[in-house]
C-alpha cells in the first residue's frame, strides 16, 4: 500500500514549495484525513492496514505541518525585527555612528576617529594622510589596552570637505597588533531594502544597520 504521506507531498508540494504556509499546512493535514478516511473505507478485509503504518504516517504530516508553522512564526519574527529596527533607524536620522572605515571626521577645529585593537599594544601611532595620499599629521598614543580607542587632531584650517583619512600602526614587542580603523559619520537617511535595513551615511554612503559599531 503506498504511503499516505507520500501522496498528499507528492501532490501538493508543500514539504519542498510552500513550507512557512500555515494555510498550506492546514491543507495538508486535511488531505492527509481524507485520504486516510478513504483508505480505510476501502481496505482489503483480508489485508487490512498496519496501526503502526498510520501511526508513523500521521506522526510525519504532523512533523511537516509544525515546521511549516515554525518557519511561518519565524518569518513573522523577523518582518517585525526589521519593522522595529526602521523605527529605530529613523530616530537616528542626523545623529552620528561609529562604523568601520578611515575617512576623518573634521568639525570645529579637530580631526576625529578611532581603532579597535585585538590585543593590548606597546606603541601605537595613527597618521593623517591628505587627499593625496601624504603624510600630514602623526599621534603617538603609546601603549593602549586591547578593545575600542577614540583620538582627536588638531586639525587647524583643514574641513571636512578636504577628504582627510588616517591609518594605525600597533606594535606589541616586534609583532604587529591586528587593528581596524572606525571612522565617525552622520546618518542622513534609513532605507528598508527588503528584510534588510540600510542607513545612508553623509561620507561612508550605504551601510548596513548592523554594520554600526557605536551610536554617537
Amino acid at each position: 500500500m503506498s504511503s499516505v504521506i507520500d501522496a498528499v507531498n507528492g501532490g501538493s508540494g508543500v514539504a519542498s514549495s510552500r513550507a512557512g504556509s500555515a494555510a498550506a499546512a492546514a491543507g495538508s493535514e486535511d488531505r492527509f484525513l481524507k485520504m486516510l478516511v478513504a483508505q480505510l473505507k476501502n481496505q482489503d478485509p483480508l489485508n487490512p492496514l498496519d496501526n503502526a503504518q498510520v501511526t508513523s504516517q500521521m506522526a510525519q504530516i504532523n512533523t511537516v505541518s509544525g515546521i511549516e508553522k515554525l518557519n511561518g512564526t519565524v518569518a513573522g519574527l523577523n518582518t517585525r525585527l526589521v519593522a522595529l529596527q526602521a523605527l529605530q533607524g529613523a530616530s537616528l536620522v542626523g545623529r552620528e555612528v561609529t562604523v568601520e572605515g578611515s575617512r576623518l571626521a573634521v568639525a570645529d577645529g579637530a580631526g576625529r576617529g578611532g581603532f579597535e585593537l585585538s590585543a593590548a599594544a606597546d606603541q601605537v601611532k595613527v597618521e593623517i594622510l591628505n587627499g593625496a595620499g601624504r603624510v600630514v599629521g602623526q599621534l603617538d598614543l603609546g601603549a593602549q589596552s586591547a578593545g575600542r580607542h577614540e583620538f582627536a587632531w588638531p586639525s587647524g584650517e583643514v574641513s571636512d570637505a578636504d577628504d582627510y583619512r588616517f591609518r594605525v600602526s600597533a606594535q606589541a614587542g616586534s609583532a604587529s597588533v591586528l587593528r581596524t580603523t572606525l571612522a565617525r559619520d552622520r546618518v542622513e537617511a534609513v532605507v528598508s531594502d527588503g528584510n534588510v535595513l540600510n542607513l545612508e551615511l553623509a561620507r561612508a554612503g550605504t551601510v548596513a544597520y548592523d554594520a554600526v559599531r557605536a551610536f554617537n
